[in-house]
Parts: structure tokens; sequence; C-alpha cells
């Protein structure tokens, strides 16, 4: 069987979009250069594991380099391809793969509501 990749298509509208970083979300550069986001951990089973199973309230999240490096361009004015660009700098070597991860970490950001349109 062959493997089949999946390949998103996208529009040029989708390209000119800005996120937009959410403002009630916590999130620091560390010493080593790393960001962390803070993600409060809410609703009826986050509250049964935080008071039976001593869970934490707020989990904090390391994003790696390449989260790190989109956070980052994620200003309130660049655009989905402005930051698709500044990755493709910052990554030379992964140009080839950057569109599929780019979106993919957006899309993933957007439905935790860390980002929105």
């Amino acid at each position: 069987m062959k493997n089949k990749t999946k390949t998103r298509k996208l529009s040029a509208n989708y390209m000119d979009i800005v996120f937009i970083k959410n403002a009630d979300i916590q999130w620091r550069v560390k010493e080593n250069g790393i960001v962390e986001v803070d993600m409060v951990n809410k609703g009826f089973f986050n509250s049964i594991a935080q008071k039976f199973f001593h869970r934490p309230r707020v989990s904090h999240i390391a994003l790696d380099k390449y989260g790190t490096t989109l956070w980052l361009a994620l200003d309130g004015t660049a655009t989905v391809n402005d930051v698709l660009e500044k990755m493709k700098e910052a990554f030379p070597e992964e140009q080839d793969k950057m569109l599929n991860r780019v979106v993919q970490f957006l899309t993933t950001l957007e439905s935790w509501k860390f980002i929105s349109r």
C-alpha cells in the first residue's frame, strides 16, 4: 500500500490572516530563549483531577524552537505569509515542510484559544 500524504488546500485569503495572541494567556521567554505558555485547566473533569489527584490548576507548556519562533513572530501585525517567511529565514533547511508545519501549529494554537483571528 502506498502512503498517502494529506495535503491542504489553502486559500490566498488564509495567507493574509493576522493572528493575535489571546491577552488572557500568560507567557514568558525563559532564560534558555524558549517560550513558556501557561494553560489554565478549567472544567468539571479538571476540577475533579485537581481535587482528588492533586493536578495543577495551571500547566506550563514549553514550546520547541519552531513554536518559540512562530509565537514571537505573532506580533499582531504579521500575516500568516509574513510568519511563514520569518520561519523560512530562521530554519532554511526546513523550507519545504514549513508551510504545513506553520498551518498545523496555528490551527492548534487557535483550537486551544491561545490565538484568534
